[in-house]
């Protein structure tokens, strides 16, 4: 029993699974009736569903980061702007340049997501080139988007907010007529499955850890490093415009200002707080998804607990500091050598009252 109880202590899951469970039975004790679920207009409301709904674009975000992070042993700081940039293309192509707000499309509702995906697509590979194959540091290289990719959309907008109020584009980030469940756990459920079984299904994951533990040597050994990061580039790109989709369906509308804001910090978290190497190498995905959780549950719990919005920022991140440091390698290990030395110093005790 002890042996199986170390072994699940030892999984590299265990840690942040524990954390997020922790917030949660916060929540429990705060308010027992946190766990209920019920059904009010045909859709689904509680707690749980606020937190998976509203966790689904850092969650997808989380996906893409997590590759970034293993491959290149760096971040990619613009995958919020991005998100604004997808946004707004979409918007845009489907209201018409110019247009403030519409109830008809400019063209196919496909046409126009496409439209997004491809800018975001396009925005993984420009940051893939300058990491790949110009060697140059990720946050620098990323720096480029983050601070221009607003400023692309808000002319893409012409200077202003683009509503749309075609209600089929409002079921991307609210509900399906006729579904309870919000249609962004669907999404991320899809795109967390295709990775994680494009991952195991091929030797792509294998490849990706092999890149960010020594790029020389994988070269060496005849893989080629820079295709593989700037492959993960470009899918982080995608899961930053399918992130972006979604949040602009939420508000039917395209605001370059305010869409991703800060995501790109909550997205590098969630990876940190699923126990992942900010140092590249080897990667768990599905600790970045319970770490995308995790930030969204303690959001929630601060907002049940009464903290202001201008608060809250403060109280999180001394919560996700104790979390971080929890996991930390050498916290771990301190904790370790504390065990040792008071396992050591109960057998002399015991071999003192024996003689």
């Amino acid at each position: 029993m002890m042996g199986k109880a170390k072994t699940l202590t030892k999984n590299q899951l265990f840690l942040p699974f524990a954390m997020m469970m922790l917030v949660l039975l916060i929540n429990l004790v705060k308010s027992p009736d946190f766990f209920a679920i019920n059904i009010q207009n045909g859709v689904l409301y509680g707690r749980i569903i606020d937190i998976l709904n509203r966790g689904s674009e850092i969650a997808i975000l989380a996906v893409g980061q997590t590759l970034v992070v293993a491959v290149s042993a760096g971040t990619d700081i613009s995958v919020g702007s991005v998100m604004s940039l997808t946004a707004c293309g979409t918007c845009m192509m489907l209201a018409g340049y110019g247009v403030n707000s519409t109830t008809t499309l400019a063209v196919p509702l496909a046409v126009g997501i496409l439209f997004g995906l491809a800018l975001s697509m396009c925005c993984g590979a420009f940051n893939g080139f300058l990491v790949s194959k110009l060697n140059i540091q990720p946050m620098v290289a990323t720096l480029i988007l983050f601070t221009a990719a607003r400023a692309i959309g808000l002319l893409l907008c012409n200077n202003q907010i683009t509503y749309i109020r075609y209600e089929p584009y409002k079921y991307f980030g609210n509900f399906i007529p006729g579904c309870p469940v919000p249609t962004a756990i669907f999404i991320t459920v899809i795109v967390v499955s295709i990775v994680m079984l494009f991952l195991k299904k091929t030797a792509m994951g294998l490849y990706i850890q092999s890149v960010g533990i020594n790029k020389r040597a994988a070269r060496i050994s005849g893989l080629s490093s820079s295709r593989i990061c700037f492959f993960c580039y470009l899918i982080c790109g995608l899961c930053a415009g399918i992130a972006g989709i979604v949040a602009s369906s939420r508000i039917y509308s395209a605001d370059s200002n305010n869409i991703g804001l800060n995501y790109e910090l909550d997205s590098i978290l969630a990876v940190a707080l699923g126990g992942n190497s900010l140092g590249g190498g080897r990667f768990n995905m599905a600790g970045s998804i319970i770490g995308a959780y995790t930030i969204q549950a303690i959001t929630v719990t601060l907002l049940a607990m009464g903290v202001s919005t201008d608060q809250a920022p403060v109280v999180k991140a001394v919560i996700v500091i104790l979390i971080v440091t929890a996991q930390a390698p050498a916290f771990k290990a301190y904790i370790s050598e504390r065990r040792a030395k008071k396992l050591v110093q109960e057998k002399i005790t015991q071999n003192k009252e024996a003689a």
